[in-house]
């Protein structure tokens, strides 16, 4: 009896290479929904960044497969997938851009006020918080204070202070809330000194695009999610810069506000925020702050870094 001969749902033609896209890109897909598994618990930016460029590369690469496949093109199969990619580029762009617009001209608060946290919560229970917290007490730093602020009904972005066990380094622990429930945390650490600058070390992954005071001296690393290591560095910037670190003599609640104060007001007399009369009309972020928020989140969504401005 003759064998039924079954056609696959692709050509298995070697030497065109046809089965190469199906054989490289089911895997990738595999690898991207395990990282997206994986970073609903970690919430790691590492994680995120590495699953972008996959999906980036998945999708791209299945359009092309399927153009070709079905005759829709007969451009190289090369060509098809750079075309894919920048319309995939250009449709992520469109999104942010649209999002950017609707927190602008949304009432989310850009510089919202913190007030004490009496509530015993600023802690979440989980393993990796706990180890965390380990960490800085391990490193000599002493709780000082704890602080929320409301971004919408009901959701708080929750922050803990510590100081160093000199006092001239504060240590500010953030927890920002994600999708689908999860948690991610962000430190700063920040240090007056004798000639009047403040330095800041961080590992905030989230963009802010804007202007910092001259006095200033700041540094993000979205990618170092190390206390230690962070630390290390903020040491070593404290070294270069040739000055005494000073104690600090404010509360925390009063100097992240008067932060938030400073840096809403430094903000739209450079033109990245419009002044409030304008906001009705026209939003709060300005064209040139849309666009430079616009390529800091493609910047930290894709490598891992703040984006540089001229």
């Amino acid at each position: 009896m003759a064998r039924r001969l079954y056609r696959l749902p692709f050509p298995l033609s070697v030497d065109k290479l046809t089965l190469t896209p199906i054989f490289l890109l089911v895997p990738a897909m595999v690898v991207s929904l395990v990282l997206l598994r994986l970073n609903q618990h970690y919430a790691s930016p590492t994680l995120a960044i590495v699953n972008r460029w996959i999906r980036w590369a998945v999708l791209a690469g299945g359009m092309a497969h399927f153009v070709a496949y079905f005759g829709w093109s007969e451009r190289p199969l090369a060509v098809l997938f750079v075309v894919f990619l920048i319309g995939w580029f250009l449709i992520e762009s469109m999104y942010h851009w649209l999002a950017i617009h609707a927190m602008s001209v949304s009432p989310l608060p850009l510089f919202p006020r913190f007030s004490l946290n009496r509530g015993g919560d600023e802690w979440p229970v989980q393993a990796r918080f706990l180890r965390l917290r380990d960490q800085i007490r391990a490193a000599g730093f002493k709780h000082v204070q704890a602080l929320r602020a409301e971004v919408m009904n009901g959701l708080y972005v929750r922050s803990s202070f510590y100081h160093s066990a000199d006092g001239c380094t504060r240590l500010q622990v953030t927890f920002l809330p994600q999708p689908m429930g999860n948690l991610t945390v962000c430190l700063h650490l920040s240090t007056h000194t004798a000639d009047g600058r403040r330095v800041v070390t961080d590992n905030h992954h989230l963009p802010f695009a804007g202007f910092y005071p001259e006095h200033w001296w700041v540094e993000r690393r979205p990618l170092c999610r190390s206390l230690p290591r962070l630390l290390a560095r903020h040491r070593d910037r404290l070294a270069q810069a040739a000055s005494t670190p000073v104690p600090w003599t404010t509360e925390p609640l009063d100097d992240v506000n008067a932060q938030q104060s400073e840096l809403e007001h430094l903000n739209t007399q450079l033109g990245f925020l419009l002044p409030s009369p304008e906001h009705e009309e026209r939003g709060r972020i300005s064209s040139e702050g849309r666009y430079r928020v616009w390529k800091e989140m493609l910047s930290l969504n894709y490598l891992g870094r703040p984006a540089r401005y001229e």
